[in-house]
């Protein structure tokens, strides 16, 4: 652990042998100047400059909230599931498979059989109808009514909700098919609560901003707005971001089970998975206690790791990821790093990397090997292997995988 000068209160960090771009440190000094973040700030070796927030950290607080420091992809996170099968069991040629999975799931802006453009479902199946509850089930987005309710602004994007339930989205969303240490195969994915969990933090991102207005209240950067603890503001953002967190876990596990029905049906056999799935949020806000105190601790792109939890640390689409345990680190909140994290913007990579970089980095993996997926290559990721390496007082390596396969949303 190093520990990062400039600040109002100390900020630690994980990231001896990964390049920390001066912006993001910048970014991290304005956050500790907030009289209520707590202790320390916690920053792991995947950070990187982030709008609102940097990416890559970890903000206990008191008395207050930075809804951008949450983000607009709330409950953004991963799941990861071993089946039972291996290597041995799978085609010599996955591009069946890979289509199967791209018909399974609505992905990225363009349509594909029974989604529109924007990778939502036209007509929402079965599953999905289940989750919303049109077959009389308490559902997922019986906790909405009452935001919206209060909240008109969200109808709309709330009206949107049930057709995005099950769709992976855009950008650094991915599905993946991997293999680990032992040939065993996994099914990885990377999503979160879509476009009502943008709508919602979007929304309360604004109303942080006007409150600060109102107030007078001064702040090194306008993303740092707050929501201070007892307003009505306060309690209906908690109300709102605990349904998009909620709404993001169960986005995952409907992927995830058409996902395995799509392999199954390719594969024309029974597919189970042999263990639980680990399913875990990396843009989200909680409670917990932290040395005696009760705060709240955001994690922008960063995971949960107490003593014994299990988290996913996904590399590119051309590198390793890992399963890991958590250490209980105190000093890191009880936290690890998300993924690899930027070495570099979608715009820089788009003008650095060639369709033939992108090739040669994803030897082996079948995957989109286009222009569309240069902003994702793996060039514009931090080595993981540093990654791993800065951050193991955090995290135990307990599974290690190579994709064989990869859907970009």
């Amino acid at each position: 652990m190093n520990v990062i000068g400039g600040g109002r209160i100390p900020i630690k960090s994980w990231t001896e042998g990964v390049p920390v771009e001066e912006a993001a440190v910048t970014q991290l000094i304005n956050i500790t100047q907030m009289p209520f973040v707590f202790k320390h700030l916690a920053v792991m070796p995947d950070v990187h400059w982030g709008k609102g927030s940097t990416v890559g950290s970890v903000i206990a607080t008191k008395g207050a909230i930075i809804p951008a420091a949450v983000g607009v992809d709330i409950g953004c996170g991963m799941v990861a599931a071993r089946l039972n099968i291996n290597a041995n069991d799978l085609p010599d040629s996955l591009i069946s498979m890979r289509s199967a999975i791209e018909k399974a799931v609505p992905h990225g802006r363009t349509d594909n059989g029974g989604v529109n453009d924007r990778g939502s479902w036209s007509d929402p199946p079965t599953r999905v109808l289940y989750e919303i509850g049109l077959n009389g089930n308490q559902s997922i987005m019986s906790g909405l009514t009452h935001i919206t309710e209060k909240h008109k602004r969200l109808g709309r994007a709330a009206q949107r909700a049930p057709h995005h339930l099950g769709t992976l989205g855009t950008g650094n969303h991915f599905i993946e098919v991997c293999l680990d240490e032992n040939q065993d195969v996994w099914v990885m994915l990377h999503s979160g609560s879509r476009g009502i969990g943008n709508a919602v933090g979007s929304y309360f991102i604004e109303q942080a901003k006007v409150d600060m207005k109102r107030w007078f209240i001064n702040l090194p950067d306008v993303d740092l707005a707050y929501l201070p603890e007892g307003s009505e503001v306060f309690d209906d953002y908690i109300e709102a971001v605990s349904w998009a967190q909620d709404f993001a876990a169960v986005n995952r596990r409907i992927m995830l089970s058409n996902v395995i029905s799509a392999i199954r049906t390719e594969l024309e056999r029974d597919i189970t998975v042999d263990k639980d799935a680990v399913n875990c949020h990396h843009n989200y806000v909680a409670r917990e206690n932290h040395f005696g105190q009760n705060v709240f601790v955001t994690r922008k792109g960063a995971v949960r790791a107490r003593d014994g939890d299990l988290g996913i640390i996904p590399g590119s689409m051309g590198v390793r990821s890992y399963i890991v345990r958590g250490k209980g680190n105190p000093d890191s909140f009880n936290s690890c790093s998300h993924g690899a994290g930027r070495v570099m913007g979608r715009r820089q990579a788009e003008r650095t990397f060639t369709i033939e970089d992108h090739i040669a980095a994803t030897k082996g993996v079948e995957c989109r090997k286009d222009v569309g997926v240069l902003d994702e290559t793996p060039g514009a990721y931090k080595n993981i292997d540093a990654v791993m390496a800065a951050q193991i007082e955090l995290v135990d390596i307990i599974h290690t995988l190579k994709q064989v396969l990869c859907v970009k949303g």
